[in-house]
């Protein structure tokens, strides 16, 4: 259940009540794509990274080691030690990245595995026997990512398509969470508005998509190489068509200036593998700007990564001893990098939910969204 505490302009400041635990929304979703974030970080790490919700990804978990191996072991939340919400994606940005050979049909999508190159049927019905499997919090409706540009008569068609895929989500959910042997009766299901960057599909597609009622609504879609300001202007259009009284989530999105902006445009929840995946490679999140400890200029810096933050690597480690460790390919280069990231992600959330809770959101977006996003 979404509950509104108070707004800003069209920012927002709530609590997302869950089966799992309660969510202080705005809030950043920490990417465990197979039930793991990259870097050598456990559940356990992620309680004190201040993470508050963990993203799993149904198309991977479903190829290896398989949604009823997990279902057996009682569970995600059971099998990762994770007690907090976890919300799992449908699988079907998956299955439209992955898989070079793919063939859509009105009753799913038939794609080989990226693994091992079976042949595997991804459907709404599939997409939700799976993740009820995995017990998740949230399920992501199964939908169709089509890719920007596309011709419009093609990305009209698929909208029609993922409404109609929608409903059968909901109807199987409903199946789904009626049964005894459910690991979670009380899953969530989300929708997601499509309609690339046409002004008049994401409207007439939102509109449609609200009247089945469900726990949240994503906008999907975007952060796929489109300008940001092409992004920003879609989450404009849709946003008065979006229900007040439902939690909204931005889709694979993205830097820290990115979030700030899209919470000025009314967005609650977000995810990226962005943090972790920079921070493998040594981009490095400030509250000054983006650093790169690759650069000779950091081999004999005594000074933490950020002498502002107050993260378990921040607390014991110095720019020289990470980037030593990465140059010197150790995991535990990666390991220290990764936390820092994701904890200046979730510290980022934590001052954005603070600054709408005292009224000076539009300070604080004014002082960070750019200076976030800099390189130094």
């Amino acid at each position: 259940m979404y509950e509104l505490l108070k707004t800003e302009g069209t920012a927002r400041r709530a609590q997302f009540h869950t089966v799992h635990g309660t969510v202080q929304t705005p809030a950043f979703m920490n990417v465990g794509t197979s039930a793991a974030i990259k870097g050598g970080i456990s559940s356990y790490d992620l309680v004190d990274l201040k993470c508050q919700v963990e993203l799993c990804n149904t198309y991977h978990l479903h190829v290896r080691p398989g949604d009823e191996l997990i279902y057996r072991r009682g569970g995600l939340h059971r099998f990762m030690g994770w007690e907090r919400p976890i919300l799992t994606d449908s699988g079907g940005f998956q299955v439209f990245s992955l898989a070079k050979l793919r063939k859509i049909k009105e009753e799913g999508v038939t794609f080989h595995s990226h693994v091992d190159g079976r042949k595997i049927f991804m459907s709404p019905e599939v997409s939700m026997q799976i993740q009820s499997h995995l017990g998740s919090t949230i399920a992501m409706a199964f939908d169709e990512c089509v890719e920007n540009p596309a011709p419009y008569a093609y990305s009209k068609a698929s909208c029609e398509r993922t409404t109609r895929w929608l409903a059968r989500c909901k109807a199987e959910m409903d199946r789904l969470n009626s049964l005894p042997e459910t690991i979670n009766p009380h899953q969530m299901l989300f929708g997601i508005n499509q309609g690339c960057t046409f002004d008049d599909l994401r409207i007439e597609h939102m509109k449609a998509i609200r009247e089945l009622d469900l726990d949240g609504y994503a906008i999907g879609g975007l952060a796929v190489g489109e300008p940001k300001e092409e992004m920003y202007h879609i989450i404009e259009v849709v946003e008065p068509y979006m229900p007040k009284d439902k939690i909204r989530y931005l889709m694979g999105v993205g830097t820290p200036g990115n979030i700030i902006e899209a919470v000025a445009r009314g967005v609650d929840l977000f995810d990226c593998v962005m943090p972790s995946r920079n921070a493998r490679h040594g981009h490095l999140n400030t509250w000054q700007g983006i650093i790169n400890l690759n650069n000779a200029k950091y081999a004999e810096d005594d000074r933490p990564i950020d002498e502002t933050c107050d993260c378990p690597t921040c607390r014991h480690h110095s720019r020289a001893y990470i980037r030593h460790l990465l140059k010197a390919n150790e995991m535990l280069g990666m390991r220290l990098a990764v936390m820092h990231n994701l904890y200046f992600y979730n510290t980022l959330m934590e001052r954005i939910r603070e600054a709408l809770d005292e009224g000076r959101f539009a300070q604080f977006r004014a002082q960070y969204a750019d200076l976030l996003d800099t390189r130094i």
